[in-house]
């Protein structure tokens, strides 16, 4: 149970007194879920520039709007050029193309460098959000024993959250083009119909700008069918990526415990696991291909019938001499313009696709925590309260139970008090022992009753592994401060004293410490660093049982003569820590539960307590 180390306890845990989504309304659609939780970064301390940025961003896209218009109006003069062999004309398109060309790159130059930064702008901001939310009194562990779709949680904020911030720009930008282009080559289409006169039930009617409704018509239809052929593509796009979550969750696992796996020769085990996670990887991989390939028979298609077809229509109207070359190229072009603007979901709908289900699956991880701290407002005694207070100088349990996040119970309301400088022998059942240590530390928060620990002292939690981070040697001896914070004389101070002189030398190494040191090293680690932050209560968790029995007797005797006035207590099973303690509590698991119970220690020998 790594990764829990000495803190301030004050905050209280969170609890999930209610299951699932307790909003007590209609759950509120994906759009008004999604700004609520991205929204604010137009709304935070950086408004300003991002709001700069934005309205960079949309006045750059009008003038990459300008660039085909430009283009259309160039083409016209070019092919009536060509029309009446103007050789001075032609020159002139010539020079005037380069000018285009140029203009061109400047807009897509600076919208490039605006939209990327405001892409990243926007992952930074959401990241933190999420980050501080996740790392935020224990949730990050307590996240892991709520129901729901929120597994993952690393590469919801490390790929999910890239994927939400990126695309929606891109997404936005295209789409704002899309409208802007619409809108420009909506009226040359108009204008360049001219009217169509249309003779019904004898009466001769006229139709202007038949043009732009048969392009209306020709990308309402080309829309409508790929929606319908694309549907599937959204449920594919999202069962792949939840493959691909679980791969990678996999992968991540091994790397953190790989020297455990070599040691008990479990590569073959994860083989095979992780072979049956990568074939539902194939599986999402197939299952979009086949949800693509129906979607390619008709893009296909459309793509090409797209680039013909406007010249198709318009060509009646040259061959009958009412218009030039150059009017017939600029209205297919304008006609292509237009419904390509249309077609905006036809070539986006798998982009979209993928952008929906990262969103879902970030937002799935944010609605977890922010129940987590609904339900801890909204029903305060509903879970474990635990508060710090000057009232009082020693640990205090009243009517602390402890369950199961689904609500079984582990322990039985039990009332305890801890003096300061007691030292308490933890035992009995090993979950509820776990749970106590969890409750008091305030990151398991199931359950109900009140924990007060005196305010103003410092807490350390020594868990059976300890947590090293990868950093230098003397990072990992000040966590979770600074490096800064310990000097030389103190870090080879407390190393030499645990048995650890080898490593004086390497205090400014940075190194994977996990998997260079024994398990027996990482717990006598575990004593330096305690000597190293000097607390007042103590909390070890089987933090010895890796040691030798000599050994076991060396750090635990070095820790009542460098700390003699700390408050001790200690989940372990060993025979020889009954001697350093003058308490012992058992938790005794019957009928399904565990009830606390305190046991009189015997009394020592009259020669054993003279020596």
């Amino acid at each position: 149970m790594g990764g829990m180390t000495e803190d301030r306890v004050g905050d209280t845990g969170a609890g999930t007194g209610r299951r699932g989504d307790d909003s007590g309304g209609k759950a509120p659609g994906f759009a008004r879920r999604f700004l609520s939780l991205a929204g604010g970064y137009w709304h935070g301390r950086s408004r300003v520039t991002v709001w700069a940025l934005t309205v960079a961003l949309v006045v750059l896209t009008v003038g990459q709007v300008s660039v085909p218009v430009l283009i259309n109006l160039w083409s016209e003069r070019l092919f009536d050029a060509l029309e009446q062999r103007s050789m001075d004309r032609f020159l002139t398109m010539i020079g005037l193309v380069g000018l285009i060309i140029l203009y061109n790159i400047v807009i897509v130059v600076l919208h490039l460098r605006v939209k990327r930064r405001l892409q990243m702008g926007w992952r930074d901001w959401l990241t933190r959000k999420l980050l501080e939310d996740w790392l935020r009194r224990g949730r990050h562990h307590q996240i892991a024993y709520m129901p729901g779709e929120h597994d993952n949680p690393d590469g919801r904020i490390a790929e999910d959250i890239r994927i939400t911030a990126e695309m929606a720009i891109d997404l936005g930008h295209s789409l704002t083009y899309c409208a802007l282009l619409l809108i420009s080559f909506t009226n040359i289409l108009w204008m360049l119909s001219g009217t169509l006169s249309v003779t019904l039930l004898g009466m001769e009617l006229a139709v202007p700008g038949h043009l732009l409704f048969v392009a209306l018509l020709y990308a309402a239809v080309g829309t409508t069918i790929a929606m319908l052929i694309g549907q599937p593509l959204v449920n594919a796009v999202n069962r792949r990526q939840g493959y691909e979550a679980d791969f990678r969750f996999a992968l991540a696992r091994i790397r953190e415990n790989g020297q455990t796996i070599a040691l008990l020769h479990g590569e073959s085990a994860e083989r095979g696991h992780l072979s049956g996670l990568f074939g539902g990887v194939v599986r999402g991989w197939n299952g979009q291909t086949r949800a693509l390939s129906h979607m390619m028979v008709f893009s296909a298609s459309y793509s090409v019938l797209s680039t013909a077809f406007p010249v198709l229509v318009a060509a009646p109207r040259y061959i009958a001499g009412t218009i030039t070359l150059g009017v017939l190229m600029q209205t297919a072009q304008a006609f292509q313009q237009t419904v390509g603007a249309l077609s905006w979901p036809i070539d986006n709908l798998p982009r979209v696709a993928e952008w929906r289900a990262s969103v879902e699956r970030v937002l799935n991880l944010h609605d977890a925590l922010v129940r987590l701290d609904r339900n801890v407002c909204d029903v305060p005694d509903a879970h474990i309260q635990l508060v710090r207070s000057d009232e009082h100088d020693r640990l205090t349990f009243r009517g602390v139970a402890i369950d199961e996040p689904n609500g079984t119970a582990v322990v039985h309301p039990f009332d305890l008090e801890v003096r300061p400088g007691d030292r308490v022998l933890i035992g009995g059942d090993a979950t509820a022992t776990i749970r106590l240590f969890r409750a008091v530390a305030g990151v398991w928060p199931w359950g109900r009753g009140l924990i007060t620990l005196p305010a103003h002292t410092r807490v350390f939690f020594m868990p059976e592994r300890p947590y090293l981070p990868h950093a230098s040697l003397r990072a990992v001896l000040a966590y979770p401060g600074t490096a800064s914070s310990v000097g030389d004389d103190k870090a080879a101070g407390a190393l030499v004293s645990v048995g650890l002189p080898d490593l004086v030398g390497r205090l400014d190494s940075i190194d994977h410490w996990d998997e260079v040191l024994s398990v027996p090293e990482r717990q006598r680690l575990g004593f330096a660093r305690l000597l190293i932050r000097r607390p007042d209560w103590i909390f070890l968790e089987d933090a010895t049982d890796s040691l030798d029995p000599p050994v076991e007797e060396e750090l635990l005797s070095l820790m009542e003569r460098e700390l003699p006035h700390a408050t001790l207590l200690t989940i372990g099973h060993h025979a020889g820590l009954a001697a350093h303690h003058g308490r012992k509590l058992v938790l005794e698991r019957t009928n399904g539960a565990v009830t606390l119970r305190e046991e009189v220690p015997p009394i020592r020998p009259v020669e054993e307590s003279a020596a």
